[in-house]
C-alpha cells in the first residue's frame, strides 16, 4: 500500500521532512524522459541517508517513483544498479507506476531468482497477482516456501491458488522432497494446499 505522505511526514525528523518536500516536487516536476539523470533520481539514492530508518527510506523512494511517473527505461535502470534496499522499493512501486507488463515482469522475474527474502517478499506483491503468467506464479509460491518467505506476501493468494490442481500437485511434490531430505516442511504450505481445493 501507498504510504500517505503526511503519514511519513510523522515518522521523519524536521531535517528529513523538508527533504521529502523538495524531492517530490521535483519528482513531480520533473519530465518522464529526457537526457541527463534528473535530480529525483539522484534523491532516490540519498533517501537511505535523508530518511533515517530503512522503512522510512523505502516508503520515501515509493513516493519519489509514484510522483516523478518515470518511463520503464527509467524504472528499469533504478532496479539494475540499484543496492538491494532501492530494488526493493522499484517492485513495491511497480503497481503504483504505469509500467507494461512487458517491462515491468522482468524486473519481478529477476528478483525472483535471487535468495534475497525481502526482495522475494517485495516481488510478490500486487504487480506479480495482476501480470505473472500462471507458471511463473506457481514457482514464485514454491520460491516464497523454500526461502522460507511468509505466503501472507502473495497477493491475491487465495484468489489465484483457487482450484489450482498444478500448484496442489507442485505443492505435495514440495512436501514430499523436504519430507525424504529429513526437513520440515513450512506451516504455510498447509494453508496453501488448501486454498487450492476451494471452487475445484
Amino acid at each position: 500500500m501507498l504510504i500517505a505522505h503526511e503519514d511519513l511526514h510523522a515518522r521523519l525528523s524536521p531535517e528529513g521532512s523538508a527533504w521529502l518536500d523538495t524531492a517530490l516536487a521535483e519528482a513531480s516536476g520533473s519530465p518522464r524522459s529526457g537526457p541527463g539523470v534528473p535530480a529525483w533520481e539522484l534523491r532516490f539514492a540519498a533517501a537511505g541517508r535523508k530518511c533515517g530508518p530503512p522503512q522510512a527510506a523505502e516508503a520515501a523512494r515509493v513516493l519519489l517513483l509514484h510522483a516523478a511517473r518515470p518511463d520503464a527505461a527509467a524504472v528499469a535502470r533504478l532496479y539494475r544498479r540499484g543496492t538491494g534496499a532501492e530494488r526493493r522499493a522499484v517492485l513495491l512501486a511497480l503497481p503504483y507506476l504505469s509500467i507494461a507488463p512487458a517491462e515491468g515482469v522482468p524486473l519481478v522475474e529477476d528478483a525472483l531468482r535471487t535468495n534475497d527474502t525481502r526482495l522475494v517478499a517485495a516481488a510478490v506483491g500486487a504487480y506479480a497477482a495482476l501480470h505473472l503468467d500462471a507458471h511463473a506464479w506457481r514457482h514464485a509460491v514454491l520460491k516464497c516456501l523454500f526461502t522460507e518467505v511468509p505466503l501472507a506476501a502473495v497477493a491475491d493468494l487465495a484468489h489465484r491458488a483457487r482450484g489450482d490442481a498444478e500448484l496442489a500437485r507442485m505443492l505435495r511434490d514440495f512436501a514430499a522432497e523436504r519430507t525424504a531430505a529429513g526437513r520440515s516442511v513450512p506451516d504455510d504450505l498447509s494453508h496453501a494446499l488448501a486454498l487450492t481445493a476451494k471452487g475445484a
